[in-house]
Order: C-alpha cells, then sequence, then structure tokens
C-alpha cells in the first residue's frame, strides 16, 4: 500500500452552512463538501456531526495532518467562538480543544474575515503586499489587516471589526445591538435594505413587483444589468459610503491595496467603478494614486477554506511540524 499523501483540512463555518476542504500544500482543493450549520441548536451535536462527516469524506489516499477553522467571532487567541449572532448556538465555545480531541490533529482558529486575509496573501492576489486589506462584502461586512506582512489581531484578538464602525449616528438597526454600522449600509443586507428604502420613498422600479422577502442582491444585480435605475442607484449609494469609509481607513493603516471579496464583490462595474471614484474623491491628498482598490484572487466561496489552511501553514511553521 502506497504511503498516504499529507493535506489540510480547511473549515469554514456559516450560519447556513458549513463548506470544508481538503487542500493541498500549494493551494488547491482537492476535495470540498458542505453540510447545514442552521439546523443545530446544539454545537456538541453540530461538532460530531461535522467530524463524522469529515472522516466519511476523506479519500483513503489523504492523511490530514492540521485543520484550520474559519468562523464568525472566533478568536485565535482562546480557541473559541465566542457569542456569534448567526449561530443558533449561544455563549462561548471552545472549537478549537473539542476538534483536537475527535481528530488527534493540531486545530487553529481564526475569524472568517481574517481567514480570507491569510488566503489572500498565501494564495491569492496578495502574496506580494505586506500591507493590505481584505473587506468581504456578504451578508455582512468582514475586514483582515495585513500590517508590515503581519495579519493584525489586535490585543484580544478581534481587531479589524471595520464592519461595526458606525456611518450613520441613530441610523439602521444592526444585530450587534448598535445602529448606523457600516455593514448595515455595505453588505448584500444593506443593499437590499437601501433598495426597500428607495422603493418607500417612491422611486419607479420594477422591483416594486417583488415581494419583499423574495428581494435580494442578487435579484437587484440582475435589474442593474437591465438598466432599473433604482438599482442602478442603490449600487451607487452603496458604493459611495464603502468608498468614503475606504478612504477614512486608509489613512489610519496607509495601505499599498484594499482587496474586495464576496457576494458584492461579483457585480463588477456597477460596485468597483463608483467605490473607485468616492474613495479617490475623498481620499487624503498625500495618499492619492498610492492604493489601489482590487478583486480578490481567490475563488468565490472558498477564501475562508483556503484562508484557514494557510493558517495551518503558517502555524505548522513555527512549530517546526
Amino acid at each position: 500500500m502506497s504511503e498516504r499523501k499529507n493535506i489540510l483540512l480547511g473549515i469554514d463555518i456559516g450560519g447556513t452552512l458549513t463548506k470544508f476542504g481538503f487542500v493541498d500544500f500549494e493551494g488547491n482543493i482537492l476535495k470540498k463538501s458542505l453540510m447545514t450549520t442552521c439546523e443545530f441548536n446544539d454545537f456538541e451535536d453540530y461538532i460530531n456531526s461535522l467530524v463524522n462527516k469529515v472522516n466519511c469524506e476523506l479519500p483513503p489516499e489523504y492523511e490530514i495532518i492540521s485543520i484550520g477553522v474559519g468562523a464568525p467571532n472566533a478568536n485565535y487567541f482562546t480557541g473559541y467562538i465566542e457569542e456569534a449572532p448567526n449561530l443558533k448556538w449561544k455563549g462561548k465555545v471552545n472549537i478549537k480543544e473539542k476538534l483536537q480531541n475527535l481528530m488527534g490533529k493540531p486545530v487553529f482558529i481564526i475569524n472568517d474575515a481574517n481567514a480570507g486575509a491569510i488566503g489572500e496573501k498565501t494564495f491569492g492576489a496578495a502574496k506580494f503586499y505586506n500591507n493590505f486589506i481584505f473587506i468581504t462584502l456578504g451578508t455582512g461586512l468582514g475586514c483582515g489587516i495585513y500590517c508590515d506582512g503581519k495579519l493584525l489581531y489586535g490585543q484580544s484578538g478581534i481587531a479589524g471589526e471595520f464592519g461595526h464602525t458606525i456611518v450613520f449616528k441613530d441610523g439602521r438597526q444592526c444585530n450587534c445591538g448598535r445602529k448606523g454600522c457600516l455593514e448595515t449600509y455595505v453588505s448584500a443586507t444593506g443593499l437590499k435594505r437601501t433598495a426597500v428604502e428607495f422603493l418607500s420613498k417612491g422611486m419607479e422600479s420594477a422591483l416594486k413587483n417583488i415581494p419583499e422577502n423574495k428581494l435580494t442582491s442578487k435579484k437587484i444585480f440582475e435589474y442593474a444589468l437591465k438598466g432599473d435605475k433604482l438599482a442602478i442607484e442603490s449600487f451607487k449609494y452603496t458604493a459611495e459610503i464603502l468608498g468614503i469609509a475606504l478612504a477614512n481607513i486608509a489613512a489610519i493603516l496607509n495601505p499599498e491595496a484594499i482587496f474586495l471579496y464576496g457576494g458584492l464583490s461579483n457585480a463588477g462595474d456597477f460596485i468597483f467603478k463608483p467605490v473607485r471614484y468616492y474613495f479617490d474623491k475623498y481620499l487624503l491628498n498625500v495618499l492619492k494614486n498610492t492604493v489601489k482598490i482590487l478583486p480578490s484572487g481567490l475563488p468565490q466561496d472558498d477564501a475562508s477554506i483556503l484562508g484557514a489552511s494557510a493558517l495551518c501553514l503558517k502555524e505548522l511553521k513555527k512549530i517546526n511540524l
């Protein structure tokens, strides 16, 4: 029997789905699978089901040597997922310790946006950048920050909560409990809320024929492609807020590049063109023409899997494994 090939397991835990992939050291996903997250109210049931599925899906020719986990509110320092608002189990869960006990392999965990940043640096378009910002534009807005070639964790491991900077005092209600957070305006959810607000003000649009519970950011994009004025204005409003916010964070961090990833970034010029316009308009003069706004080089839906795997490589090097 031939010797099994050493690989990494990258796990991406979301509120609806958990995706995982078996990844080689060059960043190739050899096989991937998924399971639902939202059906599990109990963490123990969830983690046991996940381990069983991983073991069933693992091809016999591969040997997992380390496991990386990207998850909302995952703390690199503690190994816990802490008070994640979109997961059904509440409080703090020690996913690192539990997975290590069940799998018998080194486990490393990280916030999902930070996982994406590590993936971008290791396997994506940021290989030659030491100072960059990675922005995820999905249901919410996530952010991972590289400074001088190192991921910024902060004092307690939660640096990068850019989506929860307040852009409008007493603005839209956010799941974090506050009002006016950036992600309530700049995200797939935020885009939908903008379109609904525009419709409520009487703006003409074919989108008025779609029930609110059926309206999605993807649908708004489809109508923008057809030339629907409200859909186009919804993207422009979203992009203006993002462009200004990026100009502000650029003044603080002085990055070489900002990478946009996730659902909204797939809208192409509907998001990138106005974001670049407003970013340049509000950027500090001394920084003009020094910061690139670029699409991510990672495959859509795979950033956290690849980033969690890249985290494994990084940590294994520290312990000479």
